[in-house]
């Protein structure tokens, strides 16, 4: 029996499971989701067993409620396969008036036209993310982000990482996929290329029915992964996919964009906007982002061996790995995450906002001499913020001033900016 490795969602499951009458997890697929969720539930229904699925659409003709019944928790997966089941368990949880009923599990977003209610108030929605470095066992966490927030003087000299920059390279390039922690290093490194020829060759029509060309969706994921981690527009989308001799108008890319974000392929990052300059100066585009860095690396037929030859590229797919892991662990705090960026260059690749107003502003450099530039932008940001402040009482400075690296070991700089390898991070 495979080892299991413990998510955050798990906790948050068990939270939600006490209060609502149902969950919806929800995520890419290959992510854990079911095993996750069979751990929670007391029975299960399969929707996608072969064996079962013409019997239990026979049933669902009749009378769909017939599925649910099982021990409580009832898990189940796939729902999406018979959207009528959305309707059947809101409808139960409100005749049964009770927490912890149903947990319901799928791979892409659903069409809201075939469901008759939202589920507002009854099912509550949980995201899972590919596993961070945490919870895969790379990073050691011995540093906390929680524990930061609440003693930002707390004491980090010193704290080393694990991962060297050969490690962070193939942790990028394997992704956060559980299948791969136990599959020999050949084999995880062709997951999410595996992935991503299913995705084209076949997942992409069914998120909305709409038949699409694969050569068309390889050519955008690899223009979006080669604008990963960037605020690149559409038309420099466009343009890319051009220079490789494939053209599509605006609207073609937005419906392939569109796809690859119900398949929980994509999740862009949206722009902080706070009251410290006009708005015309504040950048407002989402920031393009892969949901696991493995898929960048996978469009672009990459390998440990060439970005190790080539830290330009992976300084963008580290970014995007530390964002992975930064969702992962503000969702377990209930935060959030954006960027800021204006028209003058001054940034910060991640700002991470906790439900109660604080919040960290984050830059992501691998190190050496960009660390002190990731620490000039911070400091810039803060003073800018302050200056606003004066005016605007309401506006909130900074709790933290992090620099994420992909260095080895933790200090704080004297002008109080924290650097930290990415390795020695937790929630």
């Amino acid at each position: 029996m495979k080892e299991y490795f413990p998510r955050y969602l798990d906790h948050k499951i068990s939270e939600m499971l006490a209060s609502v009458g149902a969950i919806l997890i929800v995520g890419p697929k290959w992510v854990g989701k079911t095993t996750t969720a069979t751990r929670h539930a007391k029975s299960v229904l399969k929707m996608q067993d072969p064996d079962m699925l013409k019997s239990y659409l026979a049933t669902i003709e009749v009378k769909p409620s017939l599925l649910l019944q099982g021990e409580k928790p009832r898990l189940i997966d796939e729902w999406q396969v018979a959207p009528i089941l959305w309707d059947a368990v809101r409808a139960k949880v409100d005749e049964l008036n009770q927490t912890g009923l149903f947990i319901l599990t799928g791979s892409t977003s659903i069409d809201r036209s075939k469901i008759m209610h939202s589920g507002t108030g009854r099912i509550a929605r949980l995201v899972m993310y590919p596993m961070s470095l945490y919870e895969s066992k790379d990073s050691n966490g011995l540093i906390s982000l929680k524990e930061l927030f609440n003693n930002v003087a707390l004491d980090i000299d010193g704290i080393k990482s694990n991962l060297t920059i050969e490690d962070l390279v193939m942790v990028a390039c394997r992704g956060g996929w559980p299948s791969t922690l136990s599959n020999n290093q050949k084999s995880a490194l062709l997951t999410a290329k595996i992935y991503l020829d299913n995705l084209c060759e076949e997942d992409y029509s069914t998120v909305d029915e709409i038949k699409r060309n694969p050569r068309r969706m390889r050519a955008i994921l690899r223009s979006y992964a080669r604008n990963v981690s960037t605020l690149a527009n559409d038309k420099t989308l466009l343009d890319d996919v051009a220079a490789n001799d494939m053209s599509l108008d605006v609207r073609t890319l937005r419906s392939y964009l569109s796809a690859l974000e119900k398949l929980y392929v994509i999740e862009e990052i949206p722009a902080w906007a706070p009251n410290i300059r006009s708005k015309a100066a504040i950048r407002s585009a989402n920031k393009r982002e892969f949901i696991d860095p493995s898929f960048a690396v996978a469009a672009l037929n990459l390998s440990p061996e060439l970005l190790l030859q080539d830290f330009n590229t992976f300084g963008f797919i580290f970014e995007t790995l530390c964002l992975r892991d930064l969702k992962v662990y503000s969702a377990d705090l209930g935060g959030s995450l954006s960027y800021y960026h204006d028209k003058y260059g001054l940034e910060a690749d991640g700002v991470l906002h906790l439900a109660d107003g604080r919040y960290a502003l984050i830059e992501f450099k691998l190190g050496g001499k960009q660390i002190d530039e990731g620490a000039k932008h911070l400091l810039t940001l803060k003073k800018l913020i302050l200056k606003a402040k004066e005016e605007n009482k309401n506006l909130k400075e900074p709790d933290l001033l992090m620099i994420i690296t992909g260095g080895e070991i933790a200090y704080t700089r004297k002008d109080g900016v924290k650097v930290i390898p990415i390795g020695c991070l937790k929630a």
